[in-house]
Parts: structure tokens; sequence; C-alpha cells
């Protein structure tokens, strides 16, 4: 009996250590699994440094190897530069004998040339003088001799602004063009109705499809010419009565710097005279003196391009008047306004520098200055207020 109970309690003994030893078996094999995989990686990791390494010496090997290449083109480039100023110099050098002998050889026949070419050039000018007078229509003999008097008409808007008349029209209209930068133009009916405190109550507003910028912009025959916004050289003809726009064009070579520089919000100025429209502005290439273009209104092109003598530097507006530019000067903090530089297009010669005009009894500076020539005045808008100047003029000599 005692027997048989020793034999129950020994087979649950020796079943629970035959599983303690498979346990044991199993975990040493995960051991040596996990050892075995722990020498691969380190033998690829050694393999990669070893790749790296050798990849850094063949890059080096090669850097040595195209910066020698490049040294030696260097070199070869400074030869090819010495021989070619060489055989350039070697030209140059036979060129000077060649105009030489040339010169000994036929220096008659060059005189006779040159004779010719002048006299061409001379003839080619005056047919050009021709051309234009019978375009600017050579009738048109006065010239602005002094500002008689000044008319306060009323104060309305910023410092920055447009009033005008339509000199190609009959009617009596007024029109305002309030900012450098907007898209609403205001008719009145007359100068009386302008002048009515409630005046912007009774004005047609006419909306622009386009804005302008500056203040350079003119009226002329029913039609706004102005500078589009945003556009660098781009004039806008709009139809008043219509209201869209009637044709458009771009100016060669303005809208990069101010017309004026005391009035840098307008870059093209435009400007109607007894012979049409013109534009006015300023270039890099002509050291910022003002440059004056005659535009056909009815086309939109350009007939003819001068470059005037008479600076931008501390100009603040400038206006055409019987073909004559007259451009207007000022300080930067504001002063007596005058006209200091006079250019007539038709005669070069007819220039006047500071010939001596001032704009009476006004401390200030203006916007913009436009010349009416159906009434002989100037219409000017200076620190928000609207102003006709009445002009004394004489004839030319």
């Amino acid at each position: 009996m005692v027997v048989l109970q020793l034999h129950f309690l020994l087979i649950p003994f020796l079943m629970s250590i035959m599983g303690a030893a498979q346990y044991i078996m199993q975990d040493a094999a995960l051991l040596n699994y996990i050892d075995q995989r722990f020498l691969s990686l380190e033998k690829r990791l050694e393999k990669c440094n070893q790749d790296i390494l050798e990849y850094v010496e063949e890059f080096r090997d090669f850097s040595k190897t195209v910066m020698s290449h490049l040294a030696g083109l260097n070199t070869a480039k400074a030869e090819v530069k010495r021989e070619v100023e060489h055989l350039l110099t070697r030209i140059e050098r036979a060129q000077r004998d060649i105009d030489y002998f040339g010169s000994v050889t036929d220096s008659n026949v060059c005189v006779e040339v040159h004779k010719d070419l002048v006299e061409q050039q001379l003839l080619e000018e005056a047919e050009e003088k021709k051309r234009l007078k019978l375009m600017l229509n050579a009738s048109c003999d006065h010239v602005l001799a002094g500002i008689k008097s000044l008319k306060v008409v009323k104060k309305t808007g910023g410092k920055h602004g447009s009033w005008m008349k339509d000199p190609g029209k009959k009617h009596p209209k007024i029109y305002l063009l309030s900012g450098s930068v907007n898209n609403v133009l205001l008719e009145f009916a007359n100068i009386m109705t302008f002048m009515e405190n409630n005046q912007t109550l009774k004005a047609r507003r006419v909306s622009l499809p386009l804005p302008w910028e500056g203040t350079g912009h003119i009226i002329y025959q029913g039609f706004l010419f102005y500078h589009r916004h945003g556009s660098l050289n781009e004039i806008i003809k709009f139809n008043i009565q219509r209201r869209n726009v009637a044709d458009q064009m771009l100016l060669p070579g303005a809208g990069r710097i101010p017309a004026y520089q005391l009035s840098p919000q307008t870059k093209i100025d435009l400007a109607v005279d007894e012979q049409g429209l013109w534009a006015l502005h300023a270039e890099p290439e002509t050291g910022g003196n003002i440059v004056i273009t005659k535009i056909n209104p009815s086309s939109m092109a350009v007939e003819h391009s001068w470059d005037s003598p008479c600076s931008s530097k501390d100009a603040e507006a400038a206006f055409m008047a019987c073909n004559t530019l007259y451009v207007v000067y000022n300080s930067p903090s504001g002063g007596t306004s005058r006209i200091q530089c006079v250019y007539d297009v038709l005669d070069a010669l007819n220039t006047y520098i500071n010939p001596g005009l001032h704009f009476p009894k006004r401390q200030g500076s203006h916007s913009t200055i436009h010349y009416n020539p159906k009434e002989k005045q100037l219409f000017a808008w200076g620190d928000g207020s609207q102003i006709i100047y009445k002009l004394h003029t004489e004839q030319k000599v």
C-alpha cells in the first residue's frame, strides 16, 4: 500500500522535471537563433562601413583628378585669351594702316562724299521741319509772357486731383477727377453748379471700367484720355457719353519714372493745346529730362517725339501751349511756383531757362496744371483747391 502511494507521488514529480527540461531546451534554441542574427547584422554593418570608406577614398581620388584637369583648362584658357588679344591688336594696327593709306589716296573723293552727306542731312532736316510745321499749324505764333491773376473757384477733394473743361466742345460742362487712383468721373452742367455747396449731389457720376493713375488725364472732344492704373504706359481713350473704352495705346519709353519729381504719383501727363493732344513724361535715358510726344487722338498713334532740355527734377507740373512746353518748378516743402524752362518744339533754339514767370499771390504746390486753349486759361489743382489762372501772351519774335 505504501509502495503504491509512493508511485502516485513520483509520477507528477517526474513529469514536472521533464516539462522544465523541455522549456530549457526551447530557450537555448531561441538564444542561439538570436545570437546568429546578431552575428549576421554585425557582419553586414562591418561590410557597409568598409564600402563607405572605399567610396570616400574613391571620391577623393576623383576630386583630385577633376581639379587637376580644371587647372589645366584655366591655363589653356589664359593662353587662348592672350593669343586672341594679340591677334586683335594686329588687326587694329592693320586697320589703322588701311585707313591711313585710303585717306591719302582718296582724300578728294572723301571730301566730296562728306559734303554730299551733309547736304543730304540738311535737306532731310528741312523737310522734317516743314512737315512738322504743317502738322502743328505754324499760325500758332503766341508765347506766354506772364500769369496775370488767379481765382480760387472751390476747395474740394484731397491733395491730388484734376479738374477741367473740354476745349474740343462748345458746352460749358466741368469735369472733376479726385484722387491719384480712382474710377469715378464727376460731370457738372456748368461752373456755377460746380461751385454750389451740394455740388456732388448734382453731378453726373460716370464710372470707368478701368481706374486711372496719377493726375495727368485730359478731356478732349468728348473723350477722357488717361494713364491706366497698374499698367506701365497704357493710355486709355474713354467715350464719356457712351461710357465705354473707345481705344487704347502704349506710350513708348514712358512709365518708368515720374514725369515730375515733386508729383511722383504722375508718370504720364497728358495735355491739350491749339494743336491737339500731347503726352509728357520723363525717361532715365534722357537723364530725367521731359520727353514731349504728339499723339493723334483719332488713331491713338504717335506722330512725333522731342527730347526737351527741361529737367523733371524739382518740377511739380507742366503744360503745353501753342507748340511750347512750360515746366513749373517749386521747392520740395512747397513755396512759390514758377516757370523755369520753356521749350518750343518747332524751334529748338527758342528755349528759355528761368524766364522769370511766377504764379501770383499763392504759396503751396500744384498737383496738376492744364491749359485750356479755347479760353486761354490754366485750370490747376493746388492743395485741394480748384484754381483758374489767367494768362498774358505776346507774339513770338
